[in-house]
């Protein structure tokens, strides 16, 4: 979920994070893809950001942590929004 920061190029991303393997997760990071989109539409490209998963996490638990993701304004000119469209956790 993306919600509004009130500053230009940011958003707040809330994801739901279930350990459903049975063991705990001692450490993790999550990848958020931010899309820079033209007035028109058009996606011009990708910023990745990584940001370390709160940990440990107990199995069959479940966090909701969120982030503030920015993309530096050189990135996204006037006109242009920003929408984090991809997340990606990886751990052990």
């Amino acid at each position: 979920m993306t919600e509004d920061t009130g500053r230009r190029w940011c958003q707040e991303v809330t994801v739901a994070f279930p350990d459903s393997s049975g063991t705990a997760v001692r450490s993790a990071s999550v990848t958020c893809g931010t899309h820079i989109v033209g007035a028109l539409g058009v996606d011009w490209g990708t910023v990745e950001s990584t940001v370390p998963l709160p940990a440990p996490l107990a199995p069959d638990a479940r966090k909701r942590p969120a982030w503030t993701v920015c993309v530096d304004a050189r990135r996204a000119p006037l006109g242009m929004r920003t929408g984090t469209r991809e997340i990606s956790a990886d751990g052990d």
